[in-house]
């Protein structure tokens, strides 16, 4: 039985996982790490503590869905601490330096990173590559919608779609990259890609790219319709990533995409 250490585990999708896992056959909680107190039944074997060592020791297998600040700490383990446990991050938000760590981590353990566990995302970035390669004439706009409580924007998926856009095109999103427009601002730039968030009610996640050109358009959609959407992709990849090299994995290579 595999043992999946959560990081994250009083946030919504930390609780899905700790559900899930009750139910899986092949994997089990063994670890949760929290920062102020889990209202959560576990099983009466779990491992409860702030000690991101004590996850590390506890588990075989860590998924991070929670804050920039802990995936620091987590990242910061591996480097300077001995934390030696293959990594599934799925938390967003990252500043540079964060990055930065997780590209140091990932030379250490093997980290898998998704701004989205969607298996369904995964397909819609590879479809986005393609449209975006083969309709060069069109523009691109993507529009992502989240709940309410969403508190980095725009969505790390929405990025992610983003940067495959970009990438079909051979150019770098930062100089691209639009994500408001007001005012007497001109007309649309041939390069630019649009990114727009919206936020309200309990939105799970939906994104939608957006490809325009005159006489027709192709819009390519993914809707969340629940939360262990993620959960259950998030376990699937940490059973994947066991036993890998050190290196940073996206979804798409434990898919096989």
């Amino acid at each position: 039985m595999i043992k999946i250490g959560i990081l994250g585990s009083t946030g919504r999708v930390g609780s899905l996982l700790i559900d899930d896992l009750a139910n899986d056959s092949e994997a089990r909680v063994s670890a949760v790490h929290v920062f102020g107190k889990l209202e959560k039944n576990l099983p009466s074997d779990t491992i409860v503590t702030n000690d991101m060592q004590v996850l590390f020791d506890s588990s075989d297998v860590i998924i991070d869905f929670s804050a920039p600040a802990a995936t620091e700490a987590l990242l910061t383990q591996v480097i300077e601490n001995g934390g030696n446990k293959p990594l599934v991050i799925a938390t967003t938000g990252f500043s540079k330096h964060q990055q930065n760590l997780l590209l140091e981590a990932s030379k250490i353990v093997p980290i898998l990173y998704a701004t989205n566990m969607s298996l369904g995302v995964a397909v819609l970035n590879k479809l986005v590559s393609l449209a975006a390669k083969t309709l060069r004439d069109f523009d691109i706009e993507i529009v992502e919608q989240h709940h309410r409580h969403k508190v980095d924007s725009p969505s790390g998926t929405a990025l992610t779609l983003a940067e495959h856009a970009a990438s079909a095109r051979d150019l770098n999103l930062d100089d691209v990259r639009i994500s408001g427009r007001d005012g007497q601002i001109g007309a649309r730039t041939k390069d630019e890609i649009a990114v727009m968030a919206l936020r309200g009610g309990d939105i799970v996640g939906r994104h939608t790219v957006g490809l325009y050109n005159d006489g027709e358009f192709l819009e390519l959609n993914h809707t969340a319709t629940a939360r262990n959407t993620f959960s259950k992709g998030a376990i699937k990849v940490a059973k994947w990533i066991i036993g890998k090299d050190a290196k940073l994995y996206s979804i798409n290579d434990a898919l096989g995409l």
